[in-house]
């Protein structure tokens, strides 16, 4: 097992905060699994997607860092979707079962691209207060595997699970680094094959975000790295482009899982991020 998996940290969490599984799909028998720290009486929290080799545990240092603060966190991982549609909408079931109001979105890789595709599905009735994007992109075309897409709910665990490590570093000098990369590799193992390849479906599916239709988002956070991870420079620099007046906030390092390797230095960020609206909105009122 990994240092994190066998850190006093996870096992508090896991202690503390009860994984709860949401069908919210009718004739479906799998659900979201949904870890939610804090007041419940905030009604627009912080909601965390994890990437696609992630579960909803991967934001277990967020979920007790700012829930000690206060703050209403969840994390939520979704069942089997093959499309961004139909993810969209399974989505919003979710939060209405949840009877949010309104939320922040904190979304890493895949789950900073769901988290956009989302804006855009709500554009009409708008249900995001803003946006915090984490090594993220926002066009799948930069993917070498769009044409192959629509064959991987037939490959097997092995090949899909190769096909996400293989943008993982094999060694790096960072333990807090390589501390991050066991342990996804760990919540990567435990999904299932249809997991994986409805998950990696929707990443390389043909999609792009539309920047016409985020205008309902005027609050952006975008979270970098400057060390290397999977994502090249290029991509990022569009990203930037669809947000010209996000706020950027670059981690001198951190790879590929940040939220993980640089927590503190992300949670601060997520913090001052919600510091610009409400506080009454955020945290429940002093007693």
């Amino acid at each position: 097992m990994s240092d994190f998996s066998l850190s006093s940290e996870y096992a508090s969490f896991r202690s503390s905060v009860p994984l709860r599984n949401i069908t919210v799909d009718c004739g479906s028998n799998r659900g979201w699994k949904v870890y939610d720290s804090g007041p419940k009486s905030v009604k627009t929290p912080l909601v965390c997607l994890p990437p696609a080799c992630g579960t909803a545990d991967v934001y277990f240092k967020q979920i007790l860092g700012l829930s000690a603060k206060g703050i209403r966190v969840i994390s939520a991982e979704h069942p089997v979707y093959w499309s961004i549609e139909e993810w969209c909408s399974g989505f919003k079931k979710l939060i209405d079962v949840l009877e949010l109001d309104k939320i922040h979105l904190f979304g890493a890789s895949l789950g900073g691209f769901l988290a956009q595709k989302f804006v855009e599905y709500t554009e009409n009735c708008p249900r995001i207060a803003s946006l915090i994007l984490c090594n993220t992109f926002c066009d799948t075309s930069v993917f070498q595997y769009n044409e192959k897409s629509h064959l991987f709910w037939a490959l097997p665990s092995m090949i899909l699970k190769k096909m996400i490590m293989v943008n993982l570093p094999i060694c790096h000098t960072d333990k807090r680094i390589v501390d991050s990369i066991d342990f996804m590799v760990e919540k990567l193992d435990s999904l299932s094959q249809q997991d994986l390849a409805s998950r990696l479906t929707i990443n390389c599916i043909n999609s792009y975000v539309n920047s016409d239709k985020l205008r309902s988002v005027e609050i952006v956070t975008i979270i970098d790295v400057f060390d290397e991870c999977a994502l090249s420079a290029p991509v990022r620099e569009v990203l930037y482009k669809c947000y010209p007046q996000a706020k950027l906030a670059h981690l001198k390092a951190g790879g590929n899982f940040p939220y993980l390797s640089r927590s503190e230095e992300v949670n601060l960020h997520l913090q001052i991020h919600l510091l610009q609206f409400d506080e009454t909105d955020m945290r429940a009122r002093d007693l």
